[in-house]
């Protein structure tokens, strides 16, 4: 239980910083574009996961918030179906696009996550990604990263290993 609420009290921590943050001018916003300050983004997410030796089909929705030019909150849910047990993730997270770097833009990020496993007892995690954004329209961008996640009281004798490594493809509408 320690960990879990080391891991809620780091994010917790993040946006309370940023929400601290100077506001920078209106100029600086525009400059930052979809990943200006009060820029909201929306993010599908969809695919193929493995769990509990079985393949799942994967759908995410998220949302994110801009709380400074760059630095986001956000939170998402993904449904992993068509195997069984069924698994429900919450995701609470805070990431930092580098929106000055021209053609590609670079982030990094951390997140807390629980997953509700149907006839099992739920499970946190947390973990961090690093990837890259490459625009696809005018306000639309597809991502693609890495993801690392621990698991947090994690029990050998139900999940194989207690640590992840994993690709993630994501497309952002920003609005």
């Amino acid at each position: 239980m320690i960990g879990a609420m080391n891991g809620k009290l780091i994010v917790a921590g993040l946006a309370f910083v940023a929400a601290l943050a100077p506001v920078p001018p209106a100029a600086a916003a525009e400059v930052a574009g979809v990943f200006g300050r009060g820029r909201t983004a929306v993010v599908v997410t969809g695919g193929s996961g493995y769990a509990f030796d079985q393949t799942y089909f994967v759908l995410g929705l998220g949302v994110s918030y801009y709380l400074i030019n760059g630095l986001n909150v956000g939170l998402a849910v993904e449904s992993w179906t068509g195997a069984d047990p069924h698994i429900t993730k919450v995701t609470p997270s805070v990431q930092y696009v580098f929106y000055q770097v021209p053609t590609v833009k670079p982030y990094l990020g951390g997140f807390y996550r629980r997953a509700y496993v149907s006839g099992q007892s739920d499970i946190d995690s947390v973990g961090g990604r690093a990837g890259l954004y490459v625009q696809a329209g005018r306000n639309a961008y597809v991502g693609g990263g890495v993801v690392y996640e621990s698991y947090l009281d994690c029990n050998k004798l139900i999940y194989r290993s207690c640590t992840n490594t994993y690709p993630e493809l994501s497309f952002t509408i920003a609005f």
